[in-house]
C-alpha cells in the first residue's frame, strides 16, 4: 500500500453555508461538507475514488506538486 500527498484547499461557503474543498494537483477535484472534518472526509474518499479510476483507465496521476496559497492586496477605486 502506498501513501500519497495531496495539497487540499479548505474554505468556507458562506452562501451554502459548507466548507468546501479543491485538490489543485488532481484538476481541481472537489468536494464539500458540513463540517471541516466532513469535507476533509469526503475529500479523502473522491481521492481514492480518483487514483482508483484513474488506474483502471491507465491514466497517470501528477505528483501532488506543492501548492501555495497567498494573499494579494488590492485596492479598489
Amino acid at each position: 500500500m502506498t501513501t500519497r500527498r495531496f495539497d487540499v484547499v479548505l474554505e468556507w461557503d458562506p452562501e451554502s453555508r459548507v466548507w468546501v474543498t479543491y485538490v489543485p494537483a488532481l484538476n481541481f477535484l472537489s468536494d464539500f461538507g458540513d463540517t471541516r472534518e466532513e469535507a476533509l472526509e469526503h475529500t479523502r474518499e473522491a481521492i481514492l475514488g480518483y487514483l482508483e479510476a484513474a488506474a483502471q483507465e491507465g491514466v497517470p496521476v501528477p505528483n501532488s506538486g506543492t501548492a501555495e496559497l497567498v494573499q494579494l492586496e488590492v485596492q479598489d477605486a
